[in-house]
């Protein structure tokens, strides 16, 4: 990449489902794989189908409290003839024709026994039970295999385990599961302004890889957090280079067209840049590469950039090269309080607080901008709620228009 390519600015921004796409292509999931205990797999991706080794319950069971009968022996009883059986001691193993058995809810129904008389239809005179109702066979009775089916199809290969999931996983008997390893992603801050502490002038605090890492971690990944690399072509290049085991390098800053941004040249020495410069804002300078097949993230410096970008486009790659796909973000309906304004062409996101307001329980939310501009001021994200997306085709968005508010940091 030459000196004047680099300072000629972007002749063209790809737009942002386009610009995803091109990387998505770029990443392939890995393969490798652990066992990891039921109790410890939430938020993992399951490695490979995973099918019930045995039904759920593992018996018949009673659906309520009462007596276990053979269903053909309460045929006729009704509230003046009642059928009378031979009481059996609670929980019997086996109940024989004309006999009934005392039984609890979720206990095995008796061999023998097809049927769970309710406790309250029923009245004990010395040894034997008088049962004022007739019952059909499988009545009241909960059938084995009636929750999960031995050799049942639990979950294919790809889905994230949910906390309902590993109850399902550990009733029926299953104590590991497989799943994929989390991804492993690079975080490496550049720029030779970046300090850890007490910056003087001319010097910023890093914030951008720490952000980005603890990113990752909420979404699934393992960071490798590394140093701050300084705006020198071969130290950033031996970084990057360093770091190509990873599943997917992102880097932070240094990704415009200055004369210190010089991660595309960096990445199209090492492999190829996909797209550099995309129709997003705030952050349009992102470059989007891969070099021996891992993919590579280059986030703006700006703080706010850095983050917006790293949720459209670091997220899904990271997803991806984790065996899954990235889930849209959960949104809150809201009213903007004032207008967002936005360029045609680019696809805006303006962030927002959202209070509730006092118009009743029927009324929205009021969703506030916290900063009209500003990719560098790292507050108007951190103290907003979320995001209002302006789609590329509207010049922005009205007050007192319902928007969704897309809750980009809830979610992993």
């Amino acid at each position: 990449m030459s000196h004047d390519r680099r300072e000629s600015g972007f002749k063209r921004r790809t737009r942002v489902a386009e610009a995803r796409a091109t990387l998505l292509d770029a990443v392939a999931p890995h393969d490798r794989r652990e066992s990891v205990p039921v109790a410890a797999a939430g938020g993992r991706v399951v490695a490979e189908p995973i099918d019930a080794p045995a039904p759920v319950p593992g018996y018949d069971r009673a659906a309520m409290d009462g007596y276990a009968v053979r269903a053909s022996d309460t045929f006729g009883a009704g509230d003046r003839s009642p059928a009378v059986l031979a009481a059996k001691a609670a929980e019997a193993d086996a109940v024989a024709p004309g006999e009934a058995a005392r039984v609890h809810t979720g206990s095995a129904v008796p061999e023998g026994a097809d049927a769970v008389v309710m406790i309250e239809r029923v009245e004990t005179v010395g040894d034997e039970v008088e049962v004022f109702d007739a019952v059909a066979t499988g009545e009241n009775v909960g059938e084995a295999g009636e929750d999960v089916a031995d050799g049942q199809r639990l979950y294919e290969a790809g889905h994230v385990l949910r906390p309902s999931d590993l109850g399902l996983l550990r009733s029926v008997g299953l104590d590991g599961v497989p799943v994929r390893e989390p991804p492993e992603v690079a975080v490496i801050p550049t720029g030779e302004e970046l300090v850890e502490s007490d910056p003087g002038p001319g010097e910023v605090i890093e914030t951008n890889g720490l952000t980005v890492s603890r990113l990752v971690e909420r979404w699934g990944g393992e960071a490798r957090y590394r140093d701050v690399v300084t705006d020198d072509p071969e130290a950033l290049r031996e970084a990057v280079a360093a770091d190509l085991d990873a599943d997917v390098v992102v880097t932070t800053g240094g990704s415009s067209v200055g004369e210190r941004d010089l991660l595309p040249e960096v990445v199209d020495d090492l492999g190829e840049v996909l797209v550099h410069g995309v129709a997003l804002k705030p952050g349009h300078p992102v470059c989007l590469g891969q070099a021996e097949g891992t993919p590579i993230v280059s986030l703006p410096g700006y703080p706010v950039a850095c983050i917006v970008n790293a949720a459209q486009f670091l997220r899904p790659a990271m997803k991806r090269a984790g065996g899954t796909n990235a889930e849209p973000f959960p949104t809150r309906r809201a009213t903007l309080d004032r207008k967002v304004a936005s360029e045609p062409g680019v696809r805006t996101f303006a962030r927002v607080s959202v209070s509730d307001g006092d118009g009743g329980d029927d009324a929205l939310p009021t969703a506030t901008p916290t900063r009209a501009s500003g990719s560098g001021i790292l507050s108007s994200v951190a103290l907003a709620d979320g995001w209002v997306v302006v789609p590329e085709p509207r010049e922005g968005i009205d007050a007192g228009e319902a928007v969704d508010v897309e809750l980009w940091e809830v979610t992993p």
